[in-house]
């Protein structure tokens, strides 16, 4: 569970990230959840958008992504959000 400044600071880094992972009309599949376990291997901190035609609300589908991720959401905002979860060796270094 990530503090209120460590949210803060990923919501920093955050800003200028592009989103990886697009959540559409098929939600929360097998194969989403297979590319974001690579993404946030490789990265950490990732942008997820949900999509017009995702039939999820942007709060349920952070939720479903984080639970079967294991990650932490740093924000919810518009229709992206950003989930954060350690790698083996960090990168990034939190307050």
């Amino acid at each position: 569970m990530l503090t209120g400044k460590q949210k803060r600071h990923l919501r920093s880094l955050g800003h200028a990230l592009k989103p990886v992972i697009l959540i559409g009309k098929k939600e929360v599949d097998e194969r989403l959840i297979a590319e974001t376990e690579a993404a946030l291997a490789c990265h950490e901190l990732i942008k997820v958008k949900v999509l017009e035609n995702c039939g999820l609300d942007r709060h349920e589908a952070s939720e479903a992504l984080s639970a079967a991720t294991t990650s932490d959401i740093a924000q919810v905002l518009g229709k992206t959000f950003l989930l954060y979860r350690p790698a083996e060796k960090p990168v990034i270094v939190l307050p």
